[in-house]
């Protein structure tokens, strides 16, 4: 990458910073000006993506590209990094986050204050911790992506979501504070908080380090897997979610995603099977948690009484499916787990919007009862306690509800034609083993996802004929907008080109995973780029530009 185009890579950070300060110097009855602003900025975050996962695709020369705004020598520099896994959560977040904005334009955007602002704050916290290259800009990301999440998930007031909302608070600030703690051990330990130079010095660490190390390392993963919803760790997460506002809740879909990659980039980065005396570190405890999460997952969305408690459950069986597979330990079953990952994000963020839509009931009640802004003291600065709807209404809003649902239910359930089947049969042959009989984890691991595609199914088929099948009285058939109806199909119809190009996709995670057991790479990537000046001239040009 040359000129402007060597600048992508902090865009998917700065762009929603500087649109969510913009729109902090407008009140909030310049409503037409914060949607059009917001709207053109994440539209601008997919188009950014796009390019970026091109440019780190299996036909570029050079599979990460570093950036350092600061331009200070590594490993000094704030350092961001676009490689094949970042580019890929990046195009995620981005799709997921225009489809949730769309939806809440209809209403949920002006149900209290900030809503936009806040939203583009935690795109901005989620894309700076994809992108970053240490571990202390980690954790800063990480808190404006949880400070952001805060503000989203009061959002609409009510007594369930202040209630749920200072649990959510109280679990995420002894995480960041178990982070903080294994921050400054990893500083301690090694002195050095850049990941490819953390790599990079673990093979001549003293001896009388290795222990503070390996501490810092469980402490650092123990914040890590809260973030990533790993069970018991994760036991916050349904009740949460399903607390939230429909959209708040969508936009969450790829929070424990983010935890996740985390987990997913340091392992294999720092205990990789060339790590010495720390390789395959924590691998028996994620596999283990792994499949823990997603029998816990199942067990809840089977339990379940309500949609959005459901799909919140299916998040975490998501996590687990990854962490499991992690901790399994062959690439072709990993490759497969990012693949349904990858699905799984857009059709829960989906499945929390549809949630809403199908739950309405006698839309005029329900409207002035989920609108209330703040408590009844509060006095409304724009006048109105109620929100109102904008666009038209959908006729036959049931039939594309029903429509969206089944696409939903399939791919998180893993059943056949849509890429979540295809993402849980490719972890199960990466577990079988190319010669000799099934280990016992081989088993283990094929039982329970298939355990969890057909538990997932049942409980979804129960929700549907609740919600689909039933016949009702004509007042309460939901009343859907377009604007809403056009998020949802913006989700909807990524999780359908993903199912159509699965095989480019699939093909895409294997080289992820390829390029992640290679930690050498990455180190030489960051380690040997130089600070950029501005031309394009090889000496100068940022990593990718040179061999």
């Amino acid at each position: 990458m040359t000129g402007w185009s060597a600048h992508l890579a902090v865009m998917p950070v700065a762009l929603p910073m500087l649109a969510a300060a913009f729109l902090l110097l407008f009140n909030e009855d310049r409503r037409r000006l914060k949607a059009i602003v917001t709207i053109a900025t994440v539209a601008a975050l997919v188009v950014v993506s796009a390019l970026l996962l091109q440019s780190v695709s299996a036909g570029s020369a050079v599979p990460a590209w570093v950036y350092v705004p600061g331009n200070w020598p590594t490993p000094f520099a704030i350092t961001l990094v676009v490689d094949r896994l970042s580019a890929m959560m990046l195009v995620l977040s981005s799709i997921l986050s225009l489809g949730t904005l769309l939806f809440s334009l209809a209403r949920w955007a002006w149900a209290g204050p900030r809503f936009l602002a806040f939203f583009l704050l935690l795109v901005a916290g989620v894309n700076g911790a994809l992108l970053t290259g240490d571990l202390f800009n980690l954790f800063v990301f990480f808190e404006v992506m949880l400070a952001a999440s805060y503000g989203l998930l009061l959002h609409g007031s009510g007594e369930k979501r202040v209630r749920m909302g200072l649990a959510y608070v109280a679990v995420n600030l002894t995480a960041s504070m178990l982070f903080l703690i294994g921050v400054s051990l990893v500083y301690g330990a090694t002195g050095t908080l850049n990941m490819a130079d953390l790599a990079r010095r673990l093979s001549d660490l003293p001896p009388e380090n290795q222990t503070l190390f390996a501490v810092a390392s469980a402490v650092l993963g123990t914040a890590f897997l809260v973030k990533a919803s790993m069970w018991p760790l994760g036991f916050w997460l349904p009740r949460t979610y399903a607390a939230a506002s429909a959209p708040a809740a969508a936009v969450f879909a790829i929070l424990s995603k983010v935890g996740v990659y985390v987990v997913l980039r340091l392992s294999l980065l720092l205990f990789g099977t060339d790590a010495g005396a720390f390789a395959g570190f924590g691998a028996d405890w994620l596999f283990v948690g792994g499949i823990l999460t997603v029998l816990f997952g199942t067990a809840g969305a089977m339990a379940a009484r309500n949609l959005p408690y459901a799909a919140g459950c299916c998040v975490m069986i998501s996590s687990g499916t990854v962490l499991a597979a992690l901790g399994f330990g062959t690439d072709a079953a990993l490759g497969g787990a990012l693949f349904y990952m990858a699905g799984s994000i857009l059709a829960g963020g989906a499945l929390f919007l549809l949630a809403e839509i199908l739950e309405r009931e006698a839309p005029e009640a329900a409207l002035a009862a989920d609108a209330r802004v703040f408590a009844d003291e509060y006095e409304d600065p724009f006048g109105s306690t109620t929100v109102e709807e904008n666009g038209p209404v959908i006729p036959a809003a049931i039939a594309l509800a029903s429509a969206g649902f089944l696409i939903c239910g399939l791919l998180l359930a893993g059943i056949p034609p849509f890429a979540g089947f295809i993402g849980k049969l490719t972890i199960f042959l990466g577990a079988l083993p190319r010669e000799g009989s099934l280990s016992g984890a081989a088993w283990t691991l094929i039982a329970v996802l298939t355990l969890s595609s057909f538990g997932v199914l049942m409980t979804l088929l129960r929700f549907g004929v609740a919600y689909l099948w039933t016949p009702g009285d004509g007042t309460k058939l939901p009343v859907v907008r377009i604007v809403e109806f056009s998020g949802i199909a913006t989700l909807l119809l990524a999780c359908i080109l993903l199912t159509l190009w699965s095989e480019k996709g699939l093909a895409y995670a294997d080289g992820a995973v390829s390029w992640l057991r290679d930690p050498g790479a990455y180190v030489r990537a960051v380690m040997e780029h130089q600070p950029w000046h501005g031309d394009a001239s090889p000496g100068n040009a940022p990593q990718g530009d040179t061999p």
